[in-house]
C-alpha cells in the first residue's frame, strides 16, 4: 500500500513538471530525463548553463538549486514562497504550476544547441 501511495505521488509530481515544461515551450518528456531536466530548467529560468557544474558540488548544489528554482517560478509569475513550497511539497506545487493558470512569461527560450 505504501508503494502505491509513493508511486502516485511521484506520478503526480512528474505530470506537473511535464506540463510546466510544455507551458514554457519545451518538450514535456525533458522533465523525466536526469541532468537534462536541470539543463532545461536552467534555460527556462534564464540562468547560464555552466551552473549545471555547480549542481555536482556538495552544499553549493542546494544553494544553486534554490536560486534556479526561484528564477524558474518567477518566469511563471509566482513568488519566492511558491518556490519554497516546490522545495518542501513538490507533489503539490509542481501540479499547481503545471496544471494551474500560471503562464511562462516572455518568449520561449531557444533550445540548446547540442548536448
Amino acid at each position: 500500500m505504501f508503494f502505491l501511495i509513493e508511486l502516485a505521488i511521484v506520478v503526480i509530481t512528474i505530470a506537473g513538471a511535464w506540463k510546466a515544461f510544455e507551458k514554457a515551450g519545451r518538450p514535456g518528456w525533458a522533465a523525466v530525463i536526469p541532468v537534462y531536466n536541470v539543463i532545461v530548467m536552467l534555460e527556462i529560468a534564464g540562468k547560464p548553463l555552466w551552473w549545471i557544474i555547480l549542481f555536482f558540488i556538495p552544499i553549493a548544489n542546494i544553494v544553486i538549486a534554490i536560486l534556479a528554482l526561484l528564477a524558474f517560478v518567477e518566469k511563471y509569475g509566482q513568488s519566492a514562497l511558491f518556490a519554497i513550497g516546490m522545495v518542501f511539497l513538490p507533489f503539490i506545487f509542481w501540479p499547481l504550476l503545471g496544471f494551474g493558470d500560471a503562464q511562462c512569461s516572455g518568449p520561449p527560450p531557444a533550445p540548446s544547441a547540442t548536448l
